[in-house]
């Protein structure tokens, strides 16, 4: 099937978190004429693989190849699971066979070295060149090691920051493992923008959990460089219903960020918190766009990338188009679903560009869940429209401030149901 009308791709957009607003969707002859054309998705993370997939689900004759170092994938949803011992690492792996076998897409694991927007074509690791008429890039993040002295990613074995899933969170495991009953664990979250901001506080709600069961004479002291915050306010009020007692957490905002570490003390120095010392530090660092987004040139003066917020399309680099983590799209979090929707959208936005056609307005709806233990959790949902080229929050909000047990336990089951949806969808399971 080269080509799907009109109807069947507004209900495309629909699926899982894009909605047509309007009637406004105009291709030529009505339907999506197949193009052959050749789109290359880098990053095979939420973003990426979703953009792959809905690529060729939107339209089955184009050439689309997704590169991604790795066979398999580690979600950082569902990682502080694995912390806590509730769930596997193998839970949150997932590969790209479903991507190949039911849609069509290309997958080649290797890593892109250098992108030239001139010439339109990028290069391998493995010294191969391949031309594209259209490229999406999904770098995800990389960390600003050199605004904390004393942090790098050799130091990160010793003090994990856990923030991209795998050998840092099975690290970050054996260290909780490990650590003796009335140990102290600190955590370290960076100011904002960084990937998930709730994931700290799901992260010390969960460990919390494990320390509660295991070592309850145990403390986790809590660094928040983005300050207080009506979500924090939630997480505070269930780790005092929870885990009383348990949790300090510490106002690193106005100037109070972690400013130093030393891996062999285990301690940290804030501009206004002073020395802290811990028996584990996860220290989470201030971050950026993934390296190859700079590389490429897609980044500003900030470390993100500037794009329209209507089409995800690169407002520094022509036919390219960068979503995910790495994209400035406020006031949209950076999070898994975010970018899972953003990679709909910029599919959606590619197919009807190639066609000649014109993009309908579309409402982008975004899930948060957050689990504070098995049976307790927060979410938070936003839904935004268009308004004058900038992204606005229409609607939307986080969980009832006074809701029961029992509602706390229906949003974790939620968010069970919630994160099998996303990674099927994401990576083109049936």
């Amino acid at each position: 099937m080269n080509q799907i009308n009109r109807r069947k791709f507004i209900k495309l957009l629909g699926a899982a978190g894009v909605a047509s607003t309007t009637s406004g969707l105009i291709l030529p002859g009505g339907a999506i004429a197949g193009s052959k054309a050749r789109v290359v998705v880098v990053g095979g993370g939420f973003g990426g693989a979703t953009c792959a997939c809905y690529l060729r689900r939107y339209d089955s004759s184009l050439d689309v190849t997704l590169i991604e170092p790795n066979n398999q994938f580690i979600t950082c949803p569902f990682s502080n699971t694995v912390l806590a011992g509730i769930k596997s690492l193998d839970f949150i792996t997932h590969n790209y066979d479903g991507l190949h076998k039911n849609y069509g897409v290309k997958i080649i694991h290797d890593t892109v070295i250098s992108i030239d927007a001139t010439a339109k074509n990028l290069k391998l690791k493995n010294g191969k060149t391949l031309k594209y008429d259209k490229l999406v890039v999904s770098p995800g993040i990389s960390f600003n090691w050199d605004e904390i002295e004393g942090a790098s990613e050799e130091n990160s074995k010793i003090m994990p920051h856990a923030w991209k899933a795998g050998t840092q969170t099975t690290l970050l495991r054996k260290q909780l493992e490990a650590m003796k009953d009335g140990g102290k664990v600190i955590i370290a979250a960076p100011r904002k923008p960084f990937r998930a901001p709730p994931a700290p506080y799901e992260r010390a709600s969960l460990i919390a959990y494990y320390l509660k069961k295991t070592k309850p004479s145990s403390k986790i002291l809590f660094v928040d460089s983005s300050g207080d915050s009506e979500e924090l306010a939630m997480f505070r009020k269930g780790w005092e219903k929870l885990y009383k007692g348990m949790i300090e957490w510490v106002d690193g905002s106005e100037q109070g960020e972690i400013i130093s570490a030393d891996a062999k003390t285990l301690s940290l120095t804030g501009r206004t918190v002073g020395n802290l010392k811990g028996d584990i530090v996860n220290l989470i660092p201030p971050q950026r766009a993934g390296d190859i987004a700079r590389v490429a040139g897609l980044t500003d003066k900030s470390g993100w990338c500037p794009v329209s917020q209507q089409n995800f399309a690169s407002r520094l680099q022509k036919d390219i188009h960068v979503i995910g983590d790495a994209c400035i799209a406020d006031p949209m979090q950076k999070t898994g679903h975010s970018a899972n929707t953003q990679g709909k959208i910029c599919a959606a936005a590619i197919v009807t560009e190639l066609s000649g056609g014109t993009m309908p307005d579309v409402t982008y709806n975004v899930s948060i869940y957050s689990l504070l233990n098995p049976k307790y959790a927060l979410s938070s949902a936003g839904v935004y429209r268009l308004k004058n080229g900038k992204l606005k929050q229409v609607a939307g909000g986080l969980s009832a401030k006074k809701a029961s047990r029992k509602t706390r336990l229906k949003e974790a089951r939620f968010a069970s149901g919630w994160y099998k949806g996303i990674t099927m969808d994401t990576f083109g399971k049936t």
